[in-house]
């Protein structure tokens, strides 16, 4: 069973169909349905005979606990109740809740079976040895084990336990009746039931335990891709636990639209060869299965580590995509279904990495060679050139380039500097320049800065062609003027020589007589992560992939020569603000 702190809100759905008879029945609810009224639920449907619908509420105080099966009553603080409109008064409860018994009366003469869509949570449950625990168990719906067979994995339950169920029709001194025939009365699903330990803590619910974080199961946010739970054996035999992963049903009208069932990695063993983590695949066709040995011995708790494959998911960012984790158990009494769904990241914010610079284009001429390999003088007493090798190199140590990076959402630009901290408001900024940050908070800012790029006093930004995204090219072009003192290379303000300027210091020089324009158009290829399993789930939070620059050079009388460079290089999200501050 699945227990968790919180429920938050899901885009899975479920149908829990519910064997509703005549009079008064008892139900467990492993769906949220909160989404809609009972009023538009149950009272909406003409064709529904439920008429009333009661819910447990005991307090947590154990003064509040009875010691005996209670029946609805209206004076009682531990019931909130439905009634249909025009049968009755108003009453205190509007939707249902998961994870809760409820008493249903139905009007109908025949069996009826309520088909609930809903939002599945992993089951939670509080057990109490002071009073009555109404309860119903996530067990296998469609051969539910005999209750003797149930809890025969947990003989000290078995042997003080009292429970006590509702055969429908009125309630009275034997309805609810205590169970006393266990052999063949079934922990069915979706039936809630009475039951009493007396002076014994129950931490049983069937033969295997998952320990999630949250009943709202597995939820990957935008900023989110790896989750772990535990999975423990309560019992002193071994037992397997068997994780499929199922697609969602169609939401209901209004509902968040699901565009497909996540791509789920399950994390292996450590590679010691490399340090990586290997993977399973969990998709709608296959299953992962472990084996936990009996309680109390090593590998009676393990944990279980999934991952969403960021780089597999097509969709535009914002979208959903869910299903349903379905856990069972070896015994076949389980049946636990715990929702999962992940939110297509958006790739805006920050970005910061850097370039790696490992080979560098060759400039080399080759010449026309006789029948002796010598070189072949042509007509005006030069050597023949037939053509030039300019075919990429290896440079005995890669040079580093720092990449500042920022996506709006629409447009990536590639930044000189960048300044990360707290505006006057103390709101979390990303500006283009010092004065859009608080005075008073400088020393907790940040400023980001890539030397290699020309700088200038308000910062523009050199915008990217392409988008920031897997698979995605990005291009920009950054330009340094000849005569540019502070970014250009071959420019030395003091030194006679490259001051670009003539013997009198007076008059500058012509572009190419002591320093070149330069073009430096830079290329990243955003490629595929790789097969292991960080990689595959960081996709969304980092960025790896080959980079290319084309050096262009303009010298005298605007003649030129390019130069190109290639490498490899990595970015990863530093902030996920989309605004740049001017």
């Amino acid at each position: 069973m699945l227990f968790g702190a919180s429920y938050s809100a899901q885009a899975q759905w479920q149908t829990q169909s519910i064997l509703i008879k005549p009079g008064w029945t008892a139900i467990y609810l492993h769906v949220d349905a909160s989404y809609q009224t009972l009023d538009y639920l149950v009272g909406g449907d003409v064709n529904n005979p439920i008429q009333e619908i009661w819910l447990w509420t005991a307090s947590g105080s154990t003064l509040q606990y009875v010691t005996s099966p209670q029946a609805p009553m209206t004076s009682s603080s531990q019931w909130a109740n439905w009634e249909r409109l025009g049968t009755g008064l108003p009453g205190t409860l509007s939707s249902l809740a998961p994870n809760a018994a409820y008493l249903v009366h139905s009007t109908a003469a025949t069996n009826y079976t309520w088909h609930l869509q809903g939002k599945p949570v992993a089951p939670s449950y509080a057990w109490t040895t002071t009073g009555e625990n109404f309860i119903g168990f996530p067990t296998a719906p469609g051969n539910p084990p005999a209750f003797d067979t149930f809890l025969s994995l947990a003989p000290s339950l078995e042997s003080v336990a009292q429970i006590y169920q509702y055969t429908g029709g009125a309630l009275s001194p034997i309805n609810p009746s205590q169970v006393f025939a266990l052999h063949v009365t079934t922990a069915t699903r979706g039936q809630a039931f009475w039951i009493q330990s007396p002076s014994y803590f129950n931490n049983y619910y069937g033969p295997f335990t998952a320990v999630i974080p949250s009943v709202g199961g597995v939820a990957f946010s935008n900023l989110t891709s790896q989750f772990s739970f535990h999975l423990q054996n309560p019992t002193s035999g071994k037992v397997t636990v068997t994780l499929n992963l199922l697609p969602s049903e169609t939401p209901p009208a209004g509902q968040t639209p699901i565009v497909g069932v996540p791509p789920l990695l399950v994390r292996g063993a450590l590679v010691t060869t490399n340090l990586t983590y290997g993977y399973t695949n969990l998709t709608t066709g296959n299953s992962v299965s472990w084996t936990l040995t009996p309680h109390g011995t090593t590998g009676s708790d393990i944990v279980v580590v999934l991952g969403l494959n960021r780089y597999a998911l097509t969709a535009s960012p914002g979208s959903t995509y869910a299903g349903i984790l379905k856990l069972t158990d070896s015994f076949g009494y389980t049946e636990v279904d715990a929702p999962v769904s992940a939110q297509v990241a958006s790739y805006t914010g920050l970005w910061v990495g850097s370039a790696q610079v490992s080979q560098v284009a060759n400039y080399l001429k080759i010449y026309q060679t006789d029948l002796n390999n010598n070189p072949v003088v042509g007509s005006n007493g030069a050597y023949v050139v037939t053509g030039t090798n300019t075919s990429l190199g290896a440079v005995a140590s890669p040079f580093p380039l720092r990449l500042i990076v920022h996506n709006d959402g629409t447009t990536a630009n590639l930044l000189q500097r960048v300044f990360v901290g707290n505006d006057v408001n103390s709101n979390s900024i990303v500006a283009l320049n010092e004065s859009s940050l608080d005075p008073a908070q400088l020393g907790a800012a940040r400023r980001i800065s890539a030397l290699h790029l020309p700088w200038s006093a308000i910062n523009s930004p050199f915008p990217f062609s392409g988008q920031l995204a897997p698979g995605g090219a990005l291009t920009a072009t950054a330009t340094f003027d000849y005569a540019d003192q502070s970014s250009n290379p071959f420019l030395h303000t003091y030194h006679p020589d490259h001051d670009n300027l003539d013997a009198t210091f007076q008059n500058q020089l012509q572009v190419g007589a002591e320093s070149y324009g330069i073009q430096r158009q830079i290329t990243l290829s955003i490629g595929p992560p790789s097969d292991d399993f960080a990689s595959l789930t960081q996709a969304g939070q980092s960025f790896t992939g080959t980079y290319q620059e084309m050096i262009t050079m303009t010298g005298l009388n605007g003649a030129t020569r390019t130069f190109n460079t290639a490498g490899i290089f990595g970015l990863t999200r530093l902030s996920p603000i989309a605004t740049l501050s001017p």
